[in-house]
């Protein structure tokens, strides 16, 4: 990959990334409250919907152009003399690089996040300071490997939906995908990916949100997933589905038609 090529699609992704966090940051504390062991009502109902956004906004574009610059490297490396049968793996296996790099810079943010988001009355300085007193830097790093265990699988579902429906669109068009067209497949891909990643989404969040000591503190996702099918069963496992899959499909939408469009400017 060129130096131009590895630029743009950093700096594309850092600017597609900060839009989707910012404008969809409501629905993921919906999401996340409905989540939460403590209930929707109790970890804050509808207010302070924008509580934990200034961690959100400081991180979002760092994760995105991280994820981003990773895949397109990746996906440039094993394109060179692989099958057109194989380019589906291609794409999983550049989508779970970039989510492991991305993770580095994600979680903190996320961890910081959620709880906010659950604790509307505490600023997020507060919390990060309260976290790193009483956990450390690991505290930062609460929920590290469930996170990366819902975002393979989520991108192997995904990336690989969302190449191969602009492949189908171009194909049937006679040429390249406009960047809207492909932030209808992105929006398709993303929900999907969505629905049927939702359990590792709550096992995540329940995990980040555990007390320092509990059992789910621990991270250990089979453990937090066995604990949420035991209380609430199925309906726990997919609490908050609804908001997720919207929020992901419009992320979706506005993500990678942004990534695109900016993509294009910048190239």
């Amino acid at each position: 990959m060129e130096p131009r090529e590895s630029w743009a699609a950093l700096a594309a992704g850092g600017v597609a990334g900060v839009c989707v966090d910012l404008i969809l940051f409501p629905l993921d504390t919906v999401k996340t409250r409905l989540q939460s062991p403590q209930g929707f009502r109790k970890a804050g109902g509808f207010r302070g919907i924008y509580a934990g956004v200034p961690s959100t906004a400081i991180g979002s574009f760092p994760n995105a152009a991280a994820f981003f610059i990773t895949y397109e490297y990746v996906k440039s490396v094993l394109h060179c003399g692989s099958t057109s049968y194989l380019t589906p793996v291609t794409h999983m296996v550049a989508a779970s690089f970039g989510e492991v790099v991305a993770c580095l810079i994600r979680v903190p943010s996320e961890v910081i996040k959620q709880r906010a988001q659950v604790s509307p009355s505490s600023g997020t300085f507060r919390i990060l300071s309260h976290t790193l007193y009483h956990e450390g830097i690991q505290g930062l790093y609460r929920g590290y490997k469930s996170t990366v265990l819902r975002e393979i699988p989520f991108s192997l579902v995904q990336f690989p939906l969302w190449e191969s429906l602009k492949d189908l669109w171009s194909w049937k068009q006679g040429h390249v995908v406009d960047s809207w067209q492909s932030a209808v497949c992105g929006a398709f891909a993303g929900g999907f990916a969505a629905a049927v990643t939702t359990p590792l989404d709550v096992a995540k969040t329940r995990i980040m949100l555990a007390k320092a000591g509990s059992t789910n503190a621990s991270g250990n996702v089979l453990a937090a997933l066995g604990g949420i099918w035991r209380t609430q069963g199925l309906s726990g496992l997919f609490a908050g589905v609804v908001p997720r899959m919207t929020a992901i499909s419009l992320g979706g939408f506005i993500f990678l038609g942004t990534y695109e469009k900016t993509r294009q400017l910048l190239l």
